[in-house]
């Protein structure tokens, strides 16, 4: 089974895709957590590695062709806002493709409780951290985030609680025709 959950930030990709990998035992490989690790090596805010990506497109590339390696093996949650387009693209067919959408003031609170940060600063960061990565997206692999399109399912996930959008997503996974 291969999973592919995406959303922008503070839609909840990671907790749902924590939950999935425990309830169907998959491996959970994150695309943020891998960008992450990249800015704490380098020494770096993550918007400050962001504007770096922006002009070094192999930080981008090496994250994506990591989660299709991994992808290629099988059981696995995969949590990325590209990570559908990249299976896609390589011809690696996901068992379902999720996006988690929310409001942006919705996602805006989520990631100021999560970050310990005021709403402007939330705001600004996320404002800031979308635009360089729908800039990045575009440029390298001319992919629109806005399209979504190639996923099975769309979630808002400000309508329901934690455990409505993962019972909504476990509906859909246990009613697979070829899981």
């Amino acid at each position: 089974m291969i999973i592919t959950i995406g959303g922008l930030p503070g839609t909840g990709t990671t907790t749902m895709s924590k939950l999935i990998s425990e309830k169907y035992n998959l491996k959970h490989v994150c695309a943020g957590f891998i960008f992450r690790d990249m800015a704490k090596e380098m020494n770096m805010e993550l918007q400050e590695f962001s504007k770096y990506a922006e002009e070094n497109p192999e930080i981008d590339k090496e994250i994506d062709r990591k989660q299709v390696e991994m992808a290629k093996e099988g059981n696995i949650v995969l949590e990325g806002r590209l990570a559908a387009w990249m299976l896609k693209n390589n011809n690696v067919n996901p068992t379902l493709s999720i996006w988690l959408r929310a409001p942006p003031m919705v996602r805006c609170e989520r990631i100021s409780e999560r970050e310990n940060e005021d709403l402007d600063t939330a705001l600004t960061k996320m404002i800031n951290r979308e635009n360089s990565e729908k800039k990045r997206y575009k440029e390298i692999y001319n992919i629109d985030i806005d399209d979504l399109s190639i996923y099975d399912i769309v979630i808002d996930s400000s309508t329901w609680n934690i455990n409505g959008v993962f019972n909504i997503i476990c509906e859909a996974i246990d009613n697979l025709e070829n899981k």
